[in-house]
């Protein structure tokens, strides 16, 4: 973690629950949320949309809002770019099959890797993954959990650098999009497309033929950037006349140690303008 807390978030919108790879359940997150005086919390699992209602009726309960979302991982030439998508339609069936063909890309993502620790001596089933992920969407962070649990090392960092992480042994590559394909994804289910925390790869070139794609927005706050990044990328959202957005990329302590809800985050109005650009892309 690079980033500085903002000082007065009212929105922290990029948040992962036990849907995906989270440590809370929607319902704990917005329960949390409201403890904090948050006004709006964006719930953007991994590939799922299985969390929204849940944490919907929570916000109703407790008078804190709800961005319905999604993350989405895509590749360009090798890289990771991460693409939120902010209230597209659970109703799309395409959308829905595209999600459900990720995840079940994941889930043998996951059956290679254990095979990969198999041949290292390092032996785990893929029930003990089951028994950790509660949500439908499967995810390395699982296994690091596992790897922690059974004593094979000491913090979930350790597991990523020495079994699983990019370069790791164990690594596997899994199924991806294209950006473009993501951005389209979320756009042609009514969605407001963005690009998520842009200072970790910093494809700054790459920015503009995504707007031409229909990217709609730049996550300026987030907890890996630092305070020139977001000074940069404000400059970059203004260029592009695109929509600053903002969150902690919430998952829970012991998943990113010091990234604290709503710790990162925006304005209530971002959430309002995320929205109305909803609303109008569904017309």
């Amino acid at each position: 973690m690079t980033g500085k807390s903002s000082r007065f978030p009212e929105a922290d919108l990029h948040c992962h629950t036990t849907s995906s790879d989270g440590l809370l359940t929607p319902r704990e997150l917005v329960q949390a949320a409201s403890k904090l005086g948050l006004k709006a919390v964006g719930i953007t699992d991994h590939d799922t949309i299985s969390g929204w209602n849940e944490a919907v009726a929570a916000g109703e309960e407790l008078d804190v809002e709800i961005l319905r979302g999604i993350e989405l991982n895509t590749d360009w030439n090798g890289i990771e770019v991460h693409i939120l998508g902010y209230e597209p339609s659970g109703e799309s069936i395409p959308f829905q099959e595209k999600l459900r063909e990720l995840r079940e890309g994941r889930s043998n993502r996951i059956i290679k890797i254990l095979g990969r620790l198999h041949d290292m001596n390092v032996k785990i089933a893929p029930e003990e993954i089951k028994a950790i992920a509660q949500g439908e969407s499967i995810g390395r962070p699982h296994v690091a959990q596992v790897l922690v649990q059974r004593g094979y090392v000491e913090t979930i960092k350790e597991a990523f650098d020495q079994y699983i992480g990019t370069g790791a042994p164990a690594y596997v590559p899994h199924l991806k999009l294209t950006p473009e394909e993501g951005i389209n994804l979320i756009r042609t289910a009514g969605g407001v497309a963005v690009l998520a925390h842009p200072g970790i790869n910093q494809l700054d070139h790459q920015i503009l033929p995504w707007v031409k794609a229909g990217l709609q927005g730049i996550e300026v706050s987030h907890s890996d950037h630092t305070p020139e990044d977001e000074q940069h990328y404000r400059s970059l959202a203004k260029l592009y006349r695109l929509i600053m957005t903002g969150g902690s990329d919430f998952h829970g302590e012991e998943c990113k140690p010091g990234v604290k809800l709503g710790g990162w985050g925006v304005s209530y109005e971002v959430t309002e303008e995320i929205r109305e650009l909803a609303i109008t892309s569904k017309r």
